[in-house]
């Protein structure tokens, strides 16, 4: 189950953060996919701030929760989806950059459970700021009707 995919994991991934409508809504890209590391990245806007101008925790949420769950999504079969049954975030600092970086990486991989870590990043004209942190819990799917990839 857990290791390198037979298929092409990041032909599956690429597909199916092409039918995540939330992402597009933010605005989200999938950069970087790598057999248990995703990262997104996601341009400021200002549609996307909470009353003080910065980015949104909620935004923040989406989006760590969508590269941890694209982490753990490219460690499984083919055959076999995920949905994130938990997750606990730190905002460490502001959401203050001209771009954030969102990156997923599985930390305990398993057949029916998948841990994964998250970090993300505001990135402007210093070093990139770590402004959070998620730990996410995803079950692995399989056979459920209306559920697949």
């Amino acid at each position: 189950m857990v290791g390198e995919d037979s298929g092409d994991f990041r032909q599956r991934i690429r597909q199916s953060f092409e039918r995540q409508a939330a992402m597009k809504t933010i605005g989200a890209e999938l950069t970087r996919v790598e057999h248990g590391m995703i990262e997104i990245e996601l341009p400021f806007d200002v549609k996307l701030t909470q009353q003080h101008g910065m980015l949104h925790a909620g935004v923040i949420s989406a989006a760590l929760d969508s590269a941890c769950g694209f982490a753990a999504y490219s460690v499984i079969d083919p055959d076999a989806s995920i949905l994130t049954i938990e997750f606990k975030i730190n905002l460490m600092s502001p959401g203050r950059g001209e771009r954030f970086l969102f990156r997923g990486e599985v930390t305990k991989p398993g057949t029916t459970i998948i841990v994964a870590d998250g970090r993300g990043y505001a990135i402007g004209d210093g070093p990139a700021k770590l402004i959070a942190s998620m730990t996410g819990t995803m079950m692995v799917i399989r056979g459920r009707e209306g559920i697949t990839g």
